[in-house]
């Protein structure tokens, strides 16, 4: 049997007319969209509507912080806020502890070579 090749065009199939036109279609729309794409007018054009959008967005996203803030607040839940400050508590908490256990290793160094040297061990 022959195998027809699904690239070549066939005047007489209908289906294979139409594939090749949306491909040609396709083609052409994708190399134009790419050449809009790739100017800096496009870029400069996309940085002002995303500029405009976060400015116009920010009064409702603390609005929304507010009232999310409130519905916890009643749920009895914790807020971003105090996440962040019991984080921050911790670290604290965690640097100090540090700081203790270098001081408690500086203070142990001489009584333990003071011990050996007690024993006889040098």
């Amino acid at each position: 049997m022959s195998q027809q090749n699904d690239d070549a065009f066939d005047p007489f199939d209908p289906t294979g007319m139409l594939k090749a036109m949306r491909t040609a279609n396709l083609d052409a729309w994708s190399k134009m969209m790419i050449q809009l794409v790739s100017t800096e007018a496009y870029a400069k054009a996309t940085g002002v509507m995303l500029d405009a959008w976060l400015t116009s967005s920010t009064p409702f996203y603390k609005v929304m912080e507010k009232v999310l803030t409130q519905v916890l607040a009643n749920w009895q839940m914790p807020s971003r806020a105090d996440i962040t400050s019991l984080a921050e508590r911790l670290t604290n908490i965690e640097m100090r502890l540090d700081d203790l256990d270098a001081k408690l290793d500086q203070f142990q160094r001489p009584v333990s070579k003071a011990s050996r040297r007690s024993e006889g061990q040098p």
